[in-house]
């Protein structure tokens, strides 16, 4: 088994979620696929719900700043002209949705309607968070030797916690000490990992970021994080040159904390 050997003055493990934690086809098969055959139901549902009703005003707002570019479904307002109308309105909803979707988009609009849609999914037992069984044991470990861990993902704060709140392994909220989004910064630029150090109260070099993807690992190193990439089965392959730039580990279980001997 390779082992990573944790610098002595890391204090702090920071995760990336999709493809460190949790295996990427649970994005790409379960809570994307989702949104995908569901948004019309959900729409439909909480029509008259002041949340939904916000959540469709930024994502027309968002169509109208994208107004210029290709493919792009507008949404009109609703003007009181009965049942029909509505389902216009949705259908346009939907239509821009998976629009935005097909080209992976990651606005703020679109989060926060799917962060609704899987608050629900999960509170209703549709959906479970999943992780690599190596994860939530090894957590446990690190806060048992007295690291804090905190998670850094593009997913919105409420869908992270969503995922670790309604789990296979149970509500493990209580095992991260905080929860960091890309308001705080994207995960490709350095600044973000400053801001994430400054907000926990610690220096870069007291961090070990857990990432696959190695565009995140630079921009952390960049700020004088430690980094390690993480392989999983399904992350995209590695370079030859990557492979021999990063530390690497294919499991939580290889990192050796200094509390350890």
């Amino acid at each position: 088994m390779v082992v990573f050997a944790v610098p002595a003055e890391v204090a702090v493990i920071l995760l990336d979620i999709e493809g460190t934690t949790t295996p990427i086809t649970y994005v790409k098969d379960t809570l994307f696929p989702y949104i995908r055959d569901n948004v019309k139901e959900y729409l439909r549902m909480h029509w008259e719900e002041e949340e939904c009703q916000q959540d469709i005003s930024l994502l027309r707002k968002q169509a109208e700043e994208d107004s210029n570019v290709d493919g792009v479904v507008p949404i009109p307002l609703e003007t009181g002209n009965g049942e029909d109308e509505v389902e216009q309105v949705i259908q346009a909803v939907v239509d821009n949705v998976h629009w935005q979707m097909s080209l992976d988009r990651k606005t703020t609009a679109l989060k926060q309607l799917q962060g609704h849609m899987w608050r629900a999914a999960y509170a209703t037992g549709h959906m479970k968070g999943e992780f690599f069984q190596d994860v939530v044991p090894a957590i446990r470990k690190w806060r048992e030797a007295g690291m804090k861990v905190y998670i850094y993902s593009s997913g919105s704060v409420e869908a992270q916690k969503l995922l670790f709140g309604y789990s296979t392994e149970g509500d493990i909220l209580e095992l991260f000490d905080g929860h960091f989004d890309t308001k705080i910064g994207h995960k490709v630029e350095s600044e973000s990992y400053r801001r994430i150090a400054s907000s926990i109260g610690c220096s870069t070099n007291n961090v070990l970021f857990l990432t696959d993807v190695t565009r995140e690992a630079n921009a952390a190193e960049e700020a004088d994080m430690h980094v390690a990439v993480v392989l999983r089965p399904g992350n995209a392959g590695l370079t030859d040159d990557e492979k021999s730039y990063y530390s690497l580990i294919t499991s939580f279980n290889e990192l050796f904390l200094p509390s350890s001997t």
